[in-house]
């Protein structure tokens, strides 16, 4: 079963801990000290924040997956969707470990696809280039598509010509 996955940048982690805390009638299942996420069964969501980003508001939206498969699923649908796709495969970010890839709406919005397969004690294993502050992990260089904050953000969506 996916769970749905939704990344905010926070200007205040405390306040905003205690401000969805009560909002979620839950307690984060992690808190570092950039970072907090909640596991939430109903709704079934992973919602993180952050204070990694530049501005506070939405920084993606995603799915996690229970397993390999569900992933793969994903990929073929948008693959077979004609959607631009940046495979990171392994890599470690958010404090954990996952096999992920990323497609980007019509609007920019970055959408992430991963199956989590273990925590890590630090935010991501990757340096990030000094000074910058890093939302999730950033992929290579020589990828096609503009990242930002390790997003693909703005690639183009495939076309076949009909409208809506």
């Amino acid at each position: 079963m996916k769970r749905f996955h939704v990344h905010l940048h926070v200007d205040d982690l405390a306040r905003s801990i205690g401000f969805y805390s009560k909002l979620f009638a839950a307690e984060p299942t992690r808190v570092e000290a950039d970072y907090a996420k909640w596991m939430l069964e109903d709704p079934r969501i992973n919602f993180a924040i952050s204070t990694r980003g530049q501005r506070p508001g939405l920084d993606h939206l995603g799915f996690q997956t229970d397993d390999a498969a569900e992933l793969a699923e994903l990929k073929a649908r948008a693959e077979s969707a004609d959607m631009a796709l940046l495979d990171e495969g392994a890599t470690t970010c958010c404090y954990a470990r996952s096999e992920k890839h990323w497609v980007t709406d019509p609007q920019g919005i970055a959408w992430e696809h991963f199956h989590t397969l273990g925590n890590i004690p630090v935010f991501s294993e990757a340096q990030a280039p000094a000074g910058e502050a890093s939302a999730c992990c950033a992929p290579a260089p020589a990828a096609a598509a503009a990242v930002t904050r390790g997003k693909p953000i703005g690639i183009a969506v495939k076309s076949s010509g009909a409208c809506c």
